[in-house]
C-alpha cells in the first residue's frame, strides 16, 4: 500500500470509523448497565480502557509511518 493511501485510508479511519466505534461503544455500555447493573468503577474504568484500544489493533498497519514524511517523495526528487 502506498504512503498517500495509508495517508487517506487513515484519515477515513479517523473521521469515520472511530466516531463509529465510539457510539458503538458508548451504546453497549448502556445496554449493559440496563442489562446487569453498573459495573464498579475499576471495571468500568478498564472497560472502557479495553474499548478504546481494542478498534485501532485492526488499523495499525494503516498508520504506520503515516507521520513521516513521503519515503517515495524522497526517490522522487533524487531521480530528477
Amino acid at each position: 500500500m502506498t504512503y498517500r493511501t495509508r495517508r487517506r485510508l487513515a484519515l477515513l479511519v479517523l473521521l469515520v470509523v472511530m466516531p463509529l466505534w465510539l457510539a458503538l461503544s458508548l451504546a453497549l455500555m448502556a445496554w449493559f448497565d440496563r442489562s446487569f447493573g453498573r459495573l464498579p468503577a475499576a471495571l468500568e474504568i478498564l472497560a472502557y480502557l479495553v474499548l478504546g484500544v481494542v478498534w485501532i489493533l485492526p488499523f495499525r498497519r494503516v498508520f504506520l509511518g503515516v507521520g513521516k514524511p513521503d519515503p517515495e517523495a524522497e526517490r522522487h526528487d533524487d531521480a530528477r
